[in-house]
This record gives structure tokens, sequence and C-alpha cells, in this order.
């Protein structure tokens, strides 16, 4: 016990000196304002990386490119190694597993009772992906850019032309519903959400991108730049990961199971919320 209150107060001890350094060294100088700096980090105009040498791409697709070659590799171990092993009585990746699966699958059967094997299926792997893809930068992994200087690679979904991809996919597999339910008529049923995409894009990018800019804001300034970036950029990230996995997923469970009920349980359903009425 005393060993860790002497390593405690000698972590402080460190902490408190760094941060009275920081303050008396000042800042440095930046080579660009702090306007510049988060410009770039939203348009990446000046943060450009060569695409094998084909051509040039923002560093948001060569994140979104290591995110899914991440979940392909990890898919593919787990359903080699892991999933012929699974017992009765089930371990800690079992478990885990399981209950990430049971999540979505419950997820998807309580907005959608009479169709969700695909809905379920697909809000897992969007769940999968916002998930890893938000926790991605806290890897810190570098790259670098066409004019020779070192960049690190953001989540994929705080570029805002992944995140209007994921939201028009997810809006797409909510038209399918309709359709595979109702025929062609449900395409007319799915347009009255038309909204639906751009919200769901929106949020997705609004909120990870927030999350980048204050981490990029605390990292401009030199006083600031000891321990509270770390603070700042975990409990950001985790929040954001957290937060946009079950909003957007939840989102699109309720609007697939809403376009693809089928119309007698609609009207049954209608009839008896007028009766209780």
């Amino acid at each position: 016990m005393k060993q860790h209150k002497k390593g405690l107060a000698i972590w402080l001890v460190v902490v408190v000196l760094l941060f009275i350094a920081a303050l008396l060294a000042g800042s440095p100088g930046q080579s660009e304002t702090v306007q510049e700096a988060m410009r770039d980090a939203v348009l990446h105009s000046t943060g450009q990386i060569s695409l094998f040498g084909l051509t040039t791409v923002n560093p948001g697709m060569i994140s979104a490119l290591l995110v899914t070659a991440i979940l392909l590799i990890a898919a593919a171990l787990i359903r080699i190694f892991a999933i012929p092993r699974f017992k009765l009585q089930p371990g800690k990746l079992q478990l885990v597993l399981e209950e990430a699966v049971g999540l979505f699958d419950g997820m998807a059967r309580g907005s959608s009772p009479h169709r969700n094997r695909f809905l379920g299926a697909y809000i897992f792997s969007a769940g999968a992906y916002i998930f890893v893809g938000t926790l991605f930068e806290l890897l810190g992994v570098q790259a670098i850019t066409i004019h020779g200087h070192p960049i690190t690679l953001p989540a994929p979904l705080s570029d805002v032309n992944a995140a209007i991809g994921l939201g028009v996919l997810s809006y797409l597999v909510i038209v399918s519903g309709a359709v595979v339910e109702h025929g062609p008529k449900g395409v007319l049923k799915a347009l009255k959400e038309f909204s639906l995409p751009i919200s769901m894009s929106f949020r997705l990018f609004g909120a990870l991108l927030s999350g980048l800019l204050v981490t990029e804001l605390v990292y401009y300034y030199v006083s600031l730049s000891f321990v509270l970036p770390v603070v700042v950029g975990v409990l950001f990230t985790l929040l954001h990961a957290l937060i946009q996995t079950y909003v957007l997923t939840m989102l699109v469970a309720l609007y697939y199971g809403e376009v693809s009920e089928p119309s007698h349980k609609k009207a049954k359903k209608e009839k008896l919320q007028a009766e209780n009425a």
C-alpha cells in the first residue's frame, strides 16, 4: 500500500513539474494559426496521402482501408480458430462474442420481429465498424503526406465522405426491407424518410469531428499539451464510439422495422391503438 502511494506521489510530482515547465516555456510560435490547424483537420487540404502512387486521398481513406482489413482478418481468425472451439460453458472470448452478437440480434428482433436476420447481420457489421473505426485513432498510426510531413491517421468517419457513405448505405438497407416486404410500393413508403441519410451522415460526422477538433485544439497550445490531451482524447473517443454505435444501429433497426412491417399487422396495430384510445 505504501509503495502504491509513493508511486502515485512521484507521478503527480512529475506531472506538476511538466505542467509548470510548459507554462514557463510558453508557445514556441506555430507555423500556422489555430484556425488553419482546425481547418486542415476537417478538409485535409495539406494532409493528402498517396495511395500506391496512383492518386492522392484523404487520410480518412487510408484509415478506412486499414480498419476494414483489421475487421476482416479478425473475423477470419475468429471463424477459423475460435468458433470451432466454442463450448457449452463459454470462456472469456466466447462470452464477449456471444454478448455482442446477442445485443445486436436482440435489437433487430425487438424492432423488426417479422424480418430480422439480415437486419441483425447488418447492424452488427455497422456497429463493429463504427466502434473499431472510432477507437482506431487511439493507436496513433502514422503516415507520410505527399509533402513529406508525418500525420496521424484519424478515425475513418471523421471524414465527411465516409460518414455520408455509411449513412446512405444504411438508408439503402432500410429501403431494401420495404421493397422485400411490399414490393415496388415499398420504395414510396421508404422515401418518406428522405432526410434520414442526411441526418445519419452528419450526426456521425459531427460527433466524431467534434472530438477530433477538441483534441487538435488542446494539442495546439504547448501549455495544454501534457497529460490533458490523453484524458480528453481517450474520453471523447470512447464516448463517441459507444454513443454513435448505439445511435446509428438503433435508428436503422427502428426504421427498418417500421417500413418492412406487414400491412395486415400494421392495420391490426392501428385498430388496437384506436380501441385503447
